[in-house]
């Protein structure tokens, strides 16, 4: 039996109109020897051949590909199961920089709108996606931003990656850490301790604030100029020391300085007598992933020592992104 892809077919039953009814793969039960199929809602398919719909019918086994609703991946394979399409419906959210509609959802992905309902609402219920405030749109839900999280976390405490962070802590001299971004907080995922006395220790699984950490700033100034207004104005900014910037346009502007340079430094910030500095980590497409930084105390570097350690935490945040590129076989 040739695959069915789900779909839309057209019916002619005795000399009524065509009428048009939506068939889902999981729903095909059988092939008749008659050459029809079975649908399982009591209504037969048309025969390979006989085309008639302009959006997508059964034909030669297949559904006709003028319009046939099926999700492929980059290599062109169809990836029309279940959880395919969730997967899908996920991945499509996470990418816009806005909440989507549901029919955005099945436009884009070729789905059915029912089918597309169906789905966000099995994902809205687990938590991986959630209803935009006030609005029946949708954006990524905080199971899946912690889950992320936790999948970058895991990914960077491979051993080659490990590896990658204890050269760069050896070369400087000084505790080196990545962290990420969660539920608006810094969560640091794996470091290497320096083997220099004293020094502000971030061990994986810690948390910290953002508006007074280089990986937050860093985080904060790559987002888009009205959400990085919204999340700056609904922290708080708490004085953690006399160093702390506790003045929301005065973080705005350093944020809007760290966006253009590319890189963040603290000056005793978050813990009096302890300055640091982060780069990004990106992906292949650019987009952030974590970030590389080193805390160190202020009688031993100063805080305009920190720029000797930017070149080589860059370079080592580029062979962290080089292993996510090997990772995805795209190298």
């Amino acid at each position: 039996m040739g695959k069915l892809a789900f779909g839309v077919a057209q019916v002619k039953a005795s000399k009524r109109p065509f009428r048009t009814f939506e068939v889902h793969a999981e729903d095909v039960r059988s092939r008749t020897s008659s050459g029809r199929t079975n649908t399982g809602l009591g209504i037969q398919a048309p025969t390979a051949g006989s085309c008639h719909s302009a959006t997508g019918c059964y034909s030669e086994a297949e559904w006709c590909p003028r319009k046939a609703h099926v999700v492929a991946d980059e290599n062109g394979k169809d990836m029309d199961g279940p959880l395919d399409r969730a997967l899908a419906i996920l991945t499509f959210v996470a990418e816009q920089k806005k909440a989507v509609s549901a029919a955005e959802v099945a436009a884009t992905l070729n789905l059915p709108v029912p089918t597309a309902h169906r789905l966000i609402g099995n994902l809205e219920a687990r938590g991986l996606v959630q209803k935009a405030l006030g609005t029946k749109r949708y954006l990524v839900g905080s199971k899946l931003v912690t889950l992320s999280a936790k999948a970058i976390g895991a990914a960077f405490r491979t051993a080659r990656r490990h590896a990658v962070l204890s050269a760069v802590a050896d070369r400087i001299g000084e505790q080196c850490e990545i962290g990420v971004v969660r539920a608006n907080e810094v969560v640091y995922v794996d470091s290497v301790r320096s083997k220099q006395p004293q020094g502000l220790q971030f061990n994986p699984g810690e948390v910290v604030p953002l508006h007074c950490t280089s990986t937050g700033k860093i985080y904060m100034s790559r987002l888009p100029v009205k959400a990085r207004h919204k999340l700056v104005h609904a922290l708080s900014l708490f004085r953690y020391t006399p160093t702390t910037i506790t003045d929301p346009d005065e973080l705005m502007a350093q944020l809007e300085e760290t966006r253009r340079r590319g890189w963040a430094k603290t000056n005793e910030e978050f813990v009096r007598g302890v300055v640091g500095c982060a780069v990004p980590i990106v992906s292949p497409a650019g987009d952030l992933i974590a970030c590389l930084g080193v805390s160190v105390p202020a009688a031993r570097v100063g805080f305009t020592g920190l720029d000797a350690f930017i070149g080589p935490l860059q370079n080592a945040a580029a062979l962290l992104s080089e292993t996510i590129l090997q990772d995805e076989g795209l190298s």
